[in-house]
């Protein structure tokens, strides 16, 4: 075999490095665009389920929490033991709030002398369309803000607005109402509330 054709037949078996490989695995900018927003939406979706593993505290010890009202009030639940409290959770956008805010002004009236607590909590809501809510709707029990929503998600673990507790002069969970408080409700924590602060004279 002649000299010049063994180092041809030579050439053709080795990789000539002077030029790119084809085909190989190359991400360009688009690639990793969408693999971040891949990664972006299994985090967002980690998260909602990671949520909705957190149980809203419906029985058991009320989780307890720090706020100051709307009036610049510091308000501690714990500080509360010995009293029924109606812990309300509500935003001016809400459209059923605004049906139940006569309901628990009424309460708030009536009971407020016997050793019942009404207080309000604002889930994100700005503090100037909370108070102009207030003002409209005439609301005098305890409102107040809740900054970055540490109680509303972080401790109760609501799903949204209006949801109520009611909670014992033992500090415990009595009943949950995940939807606005209507007039039959009304009648039914009027006489959970009577037997409560019965229970708790005897």
């Amino acid at each position: 075999m002649p000299y010049e054709d063994a180092m041809t037949d030579l050439d053709f078996l080795q990789d000539d490095e002077s030029e790119p490989k084809k085909g190989g695995f190359r991400l360009n900018l688009g690639s990793l665009m969408l693999l971040a927003g891949i990664v972006v939406v299994v985090l967002i979706v980690g998260l909602a389920l990671a949520r909705q593993g957190q149980s809203q505290p419906t029985a058991g010890i009320a989780p307890d929490f720090s706020v100051t009202t709307f009036d610049g009030q510091p308000f501690t639940l714990s500080a509360q033991r010995g009293k029924v409290v109606i812990l309300n959770f509500w935003a001016s956008w809400c459209g059923p709030c605004r049906v139940e805010a006569p309901i628990l002004e009424r309460l708030w009236q009536d009971y407020r002398d016997r050793g019942v607590v009404v207080l309000g909590v604002t889930y994100a809501d700005n503090e100037r369309d909370s108070r102009a809510f207030i003002d409209a709707f005439n609301m005098t029990y305890p409102n107040a803000q809740d900054v970055g929503t540490v109680i509303t998600k972080d401790r109760y673990h609501i799903t949204g607005v209006p949801e109520t507790f009611i909670i014992a002069p033992d500090g415990e969970i009595a009943r949950f109402i995940f939807a606005d408080i209507d007039a039959q409700d009304d009648i039914e924590i009027r006489a959970l509330i009577d037997a409560l602060l019965a229970e708790d004279a005897a």
